[in-house]
């Protein structure tokens, strides 16, 4: 029970989050060297403990959204059926519509995940495809 503004937290949570991903590309970027400078770091660890902290932090925000999701839908459901009941109550329904939209809002967090995350993968296979092999996922 998040009182006034609890989802903008949620959002503000996410956004630190992702800072994970910016900092993982600059590694990326700056510390694995393209093959013609293969020097002084060992690209294929530096690579393997990228990985896996890509791998956690995207595990972990797409828990955190569908967590919020999964919440948010229930509230929205209980909501709806107290409407049914109390059709002219207008804080009800004020409280319905502001469910809604964090719903949405949560639902789109989503779909930015999926581009942020997108970006990620596309610098580490670019850096690392050669230094690393990642397991095959099940």
């Amino acid at each position: 029970g998040a009182g006034p503004g609890g989802r903008a937290r949620g959002v503000e949570l996410l956004r630190v989050m992702r800072t994970i991903d910016d900092r993982i590309v600059h590694e990326l970027n700056t510390t694995i060297p393209t093959a013609s400078f293969v020097g002084k770091i060992d690209a294929g660890q530096t690579c393997k403990e990228l990985y896996q902290s890509l791998m956690d932090a995207h595990t972990s925000r797409e828990r955190i959204i569908k967590n919020c999701i999964a919440q948010t839908s229930s509230v929205v459901k209980t909501l709806r059926e107290e409407r049914e009941k109390a059709q002219d109550d207008v804080a009800l329904l004020k409280q319905l519509r502001k469910e809604q939209t964090k719903l949405k809002l949560m639902q789109s967090e989503l779909n930015v995940e999926e581009v942020v995350n997108d970006r990620s993968w596309k610098v580490f296979n670019e850096r690392c495809r050669i230094h690393y092999k990642p397991p095959k996922s099940q």
